[in-house]
């Protein structure tokens, strides 16, 4: 009975972790630039929970694979919004829910990164400088405007 159980917890992790590498690729495929980055703002918080998840169980390959398509997510949602060509000052909605949403990932991997060891914090280093510098550039746009 308990090896029922187990296989049965198993296989719900197993069947999680595919669907998540499918978002991003479901991110690609949609063709609404706006609706593209929430997609992949989306994916970038669900592959943060996923870090987090491999990480607290020992399993730093899969953390810094997730790790790595935050990044990936993060840079998607970034280089659709600035392909809409709009102006994020006059049509800030996707851009200001992007920045919110990098805002708030950067809390996070902070928070995660302080829970993390020593040794192992380097890790997302890299990572939380890239959405630090979206968030910043985002912010920018939403109160400059575009530049002309």
């Amino acid at each position: 009975m308990q090896s029922q159980w187990l296989w049965a917890v198993l296989a719900i992790c197993v069947a999680g972790a595919v669907p998540l590498r499918a978002d991003l690729k479901r991110a690609q495929a949609e063709n609404n630039l706006e609706r593209r980055s929430q997609l992949a703002m989306d994916n970038a918080v669900a592959q943060y929970q996923a870090a987090r998840t491999a990480y607290d169980q020992g399993e730093n390959d899969r953390a810094s694979a997730a790790i790595a398509e935050i990044l990936e997510s993060v840079d998607l949602a970034y280089a659709s919004l600035t392909k809409t060509g709009k102006d994020p000052r006059k049509n800030s909605k996707w851009f200001k829910k992007a920045e919110m949403g990098t805002r708030d990932l950067i809390r996070k991997l902070q928070s995660f990164q302080d829970a993390m060891g020593f040794t192992d914090r380097p890790m997302l280093d890299k990572v939380k400088s890239r959405v630090q510098q979206v968030h910043d550039e985002l912010l920018l746009g939403i109160m400059e405007g575009k530049h002309k």
